[in-house]
């Protein structure tokens, strides 16, 4: 009887002090593929609206404005009051133009046009070669952009698409 007993015992105790066999699968990390993006929310891009508003304003203007988010896509679209229907598409194109390329829309305009390799830009067909467009900017990375048309000039579009910041966040027109 003394046996069986041991022999229970015995395997038991083979069995529990056995090292599991340990797991072979690869688990690759989500972060090898992934990168985490900033990006404009709602809240800023009703700021970045309401500080350009603003700036036409001293120029006794009434623009229509574009805010579009780091992936291009469209937070924020609005037409001044008096302002052409034709300026507010024109304002998302110079977003999206000036996020595509990285650069503010009136630069962009004039090294195309000194640059005959470059002055086909304005064939493709979202870009758009006006002034008014400029990316926005975070700790160096860009989280989105603004349009602006309806100025009265390349310059007031440019200035009042520059106004888009807000500084005391780090968020900015530069780099």
């Amino acid at each position: 009887m003394k046996i069986p007993f041991l022999l229970l015992l015995l395997s038991s105790c083979i069995v529990f002090g056995q090292n599991k066999t340990e797991n072979t699968t690869i688990h690759h990390s989500a972060d090898k593929y992934i990168k985490p993006v900033n990006n404009l929310n709602t809240e800023a891009a009703l700021e970045l609206a309401n500080r350009m508003i603003k700036a036409a304003s001293t120029k006794n203007k009434s623009v229509s404005v574009a805010v579009l988010d780091a992936s291009g896509t469209t937070i924020l679209l609005l037409r001044g009051n008096g302002v052409g229907p034709h300026n507010t598409e024109a304002s998302r194109r110079k977003a999206y133009t000036a996020l595509s390329t990285k650069t503010p829309t009136l630069l962009l305009l004039r090294n195309a046009e000194q640059n005959p390799d470059t002055k086909n830009l304005n064939t493709l067909l979202e870009l758009l070669l006006l002034s008014g467009g400029v990316p926005i900017w975070y700790k160096g990375e860009i989280i989105g952009s603004v349009g602006v048309s309806g100025g009265g000039s390349p310059e007031n579009d440019d200035w009042i698409a520059r106004s888009a910041s807000i500084p005391e966040t780090g968020i900015t027109t530069s780099k």
